[in-house]
């Protein structure tokens, strides 16, 4: 009996060794049916992918997904992003909120943490061995409420991109320093290159269209000068001060005398544009950094550039503050209405691990290898290592799921500014009302960067 038992419950795919009737036929096809669909469909994932979507990028990405796929046999969808960030916020809140059919996994810009907190995983119990690795200033930037949203994938810092052999034409040993000689040798050297024939020549080109690149730049100037950073940790609305005032008005002076007066609708591709056409001497770009650690202290670029034999890279100028570069980049979050949560988190580990493996990499060759002095002696592609400037953060984790809100109310007193509507003591006390009925913050002095 015992066998019989055995024989009746043993699952096989095997047919039956003796079969001629119909009804043994059927049992086959049955069998052979069930055998079939026993195999279930691999898991999918979609990805919003902020950090790669530039096309330099992608061949260190796409190596990535397909180990990843490889190890795990979780495919990867991924999904476009529009250019703009105030667009990808759109889209990405948009996607989250949906029917649940959005991305898995989203790569966040740190900026809209507060915004897309409530749609995201909570990922601290899930990461602490790849935090404990990250920089602490990197990780603050996505907690919201002691939720973290998202852990830092990529990280920019703002940077001065400058022509490294016409500073040398024009006897300059080393690039600005300070926001005054920024404007000195962008005027000398303006004036010398449209005596040469290149009448469309420009010192200066930066961002200062109404999108978050002035927000980004506008911002630096302040800081530099002392003017804090708009809305402070503690949550006093700064901005209405006399450093802050100064440095819309210096940037006001710049537009027709060392940048264009189209630089008011300037996004980072027409700055790019117009450096790379070889018709500016100096440009504010992004940067990049590491996530570790140890690689804090140091920053890279690696743009291509037709002058990428000419140019380099340092630190933005200073003012009586010193230098300051907004802090930016994007980190990897879990959408809360995924259908595969562990295996997107998955996915996120994969891709923090592998980062982490590269950076502490970079950092151990930027140690053992001799460092070239980014400066107007530099030549090469500016990736060498150059002198770290101080850092500024946009006041994002402070506000919330109210920085958009916030900094569409900056970029448009600021813009008031250059484009000469409104004189910067006006649009910077009208700026502290309109934050103060906002948010409902005290008002206060602005208080030192890091």
């Amino acid at each position: 009996m015992a066998g019989a038992t055995n024989t009746n419950t043993r699952r096989s795919c095997l047919p039956p060794k003796r079969s001629t009737s119909a009804t043994g036929t059927l049992m086959l096809a049955l069998l052979l049916g069930a055998c079939r669909q026993s195999a279930p469909e691999p898991v999918t994932l979609s990805y919003f992918r902020l950090g790669w979507s530039q096309p330099d990028e992608l061949p260190t990405a796409e190596p990535l997904s397909q180990r990843f796929t490889r190890e795990t046999g979780i495919r990867l969808k991924n999904l476009p992003v529009p250019e703009n960030t105030l667009d990808q916020l759109d889209l990405s809140r948009r996607l989250l909120e949906g029917d649940g059919s959005g991305p898995d996994v989203v790569n966040v810009d740190m900026i809209w943490s507060g915004v897309l907190e409530k749609d995201l995983v909570d990922l601290k119990p899930y990461s602490s061995a790849e935090i404990a690795s990250i920089a602490p200033s990197l990780v603050s930037s996505y907690r919201v409420d002691q939720k973290l949203v998202a852990i830092p994938y990529q990280v920019q810092v703002g940077t001065l991109e400058y022509r490294a052999d016409l500073l040398r034409e024009y006897g300059y040993t080393h690039p600005p320093a300070t926001w005054d000689e920024l404007e000195q040798m962008a005027e000398r050297i303006q004036r010398g290159e449209r005596a040469k024939g290149n009448k469309d020549f420009w010192g200066y080109v930066w961002q200062g269209a109404d999108a978050e690149a002035l927000t980004c730049n506008a911002l630096e100037w302040q800081a530099s000068e002392g003017g804090g950073r708009i809305i402070e940790d503690d949550r006093t609305i700064s901005v209405n001060n006399p450093a802050a005032i100064r440095s819309w008005q210096r940037a006001r002076r710049w537009i027709g005398r060392i940048s264009p007066p189209s630089v008011v609708a300037f996004r980072e591709l027409d700055s790019i544009n117009a450096f790379d056409s070889g018709k500016a001497a100096f440009n504010r770009v992004w940067g990049g950094t590491t996530i570790t650690r140890g690689g804090q202290h140091r920053q890279f670029h690696g743009r291509p550039s037709p002058f990428e034999t000419k140019n380099a890279y340092a630190v933005m100028p200073g003012g009586a503050a010193g230098s300051a570069g907004t802090l930016g980049g994007s980190g990897l979050a879990v959408s809360q209405y995924s259908a595969h949560v562990p295996e997107a988190i998955r996915f996120v580990q994969f891709l923090i691990r592998a980062q982490i493996e590269s950076n502490l990499a970079e950092d151990r060759a930027f140690v053992d290898t001799p460092q070239v002095q980014v400066d107007s002696r530099s030549s090469g592609s500016g990736k060498s290592a150059q002198n770290a400037s101080g850092v500024v953060n946009r006041p994002s984790s402070v506000v919330g799921n109210k920085y958009e809100d916030i900094s569409r109310a900056y970029i448009s007193a600021v813009h008031s500014v250059l484009t000469g509507d409104k004189a910067a003591p006006e649009a910077a006390a009208d700026l502290e009302k309109e934050l103060v009925r906002m948010t409902g913050f005290r008002t206060g002095p602005p208080k030192a960067t890091d």
